[in-house]
């Protein structure tokens, strides 16, 4: 049976899941547009979430801030990046986690990307990764390090000479892949010949045209992703699903029976 849920407010993930019908809960341990350090919100600190939890089944899963940047070449976003990174794995632990999400992140303009893989490969270097890192493939950027397959390929080459590579995967997001010009029909195939897996999949429509480099997610019906690729992903991407839509309890729900109903 297909293990799905959604992204979810942190302050009761454990209800989230259950107001669902779903087995799992993603969220942010904080403010995602910001540099404070995670905070878990749960009644009873993240000791009484991670029993509570384990207790009802749900797995749980971390998106780290958005405004991380690993690859960078900016000093002043880079290493405040690496050590905010940190803290989400050591407080994602805390909580027993499946992973942390985060995204692949970009050089600046007239950077080599080179340079952007090689940061990636020194942060993973110096991480304590006591939960899987997930690195997302993302919708816009002409120098990200994750939104089109070649990149995702040099940056997988790059990881792979750290000793940490095997804590670190993937989670793959049908809108930044189809709003980042990645046709999702064999998309799983062409991910898992780099990296070998795909732990986690992000299944959102997008409100955006193919290759847009927009990061707008909507509810399934709603947007211009293909409706047989998102299929696709979901049946063989052999991972648990977050949807990451809008409309709350009765959006979301709409979307996890929509996915139960396509899903091979």
């Amino acid at each position: 049976m297909l293990l799905m849920g959604a992204h979810v407010d942190q302050s009761d993930p454990i209800a989230e899941a259950r107001a669902r019908g779903a087995g799992l809960s993603q969220f942010f341990l904080g403010d995602p547009q910001a540099w404070k350090g995670p905070q878990v919100a749960y009644p009873g600190g993240a000791a009484a979430l991670k029993a509570d939890a384990e207790a009802a089944h749900v797995k749980l899963y971390v998106h780290a801030p958005y405004v991380l940047n690993v690859a960078t070449t900016n000093n002043r976003i880079r290493i405040p990046s690496r050590q905010h990174l940190q803290k989400q794995l050591t407080a994602a632990a805390q909580i027993g986690a499946a992973g942390v999400i985060v995204h692949g992140g970009h050089v600046l303009a007239n950077d080599d990307p080179e340079t952007g893989f090689d940061n990636w490969r020194k942060a993973i270097d110096g991480l304590t990764i006591d939960v899987p890192l997930l690195i997302e493939n993302t919708a816009g950027g002409a120098n990200a390090m994750a939104r089109h397959i070649d990149r995702l390929a040099q940056l997988w080459d790059a990881i792979s000479a750290s000793p940490n590579a095997d804590r670190v995967g993937f989670c793959l997001d049908t809108c930044h892949a189809h709003a980042g010009g990645m046709e999702l029909l064999g998309l799983v195939d062409r991910v898992m010949a780099i990296t070998g897996r795909i732990d986690l999949v992000h299944a959102n429509d997008s409100r955006d045209a193919f290759d847009s480099g927009a990061d707008r997610h909507t509810n399934f019906g709603q947007g211009n992703c293909d409706p047989e690729g998102v299929a696709e992903v979901v049946s063989t991407a052999g991972a648990p699903v977050v949807v990451e839509t809008p409309g709350g309890v009765e959006g979301q729900t709409a979307d996890l029976e929509w996915i139960a109903s396509v899903a091979r």
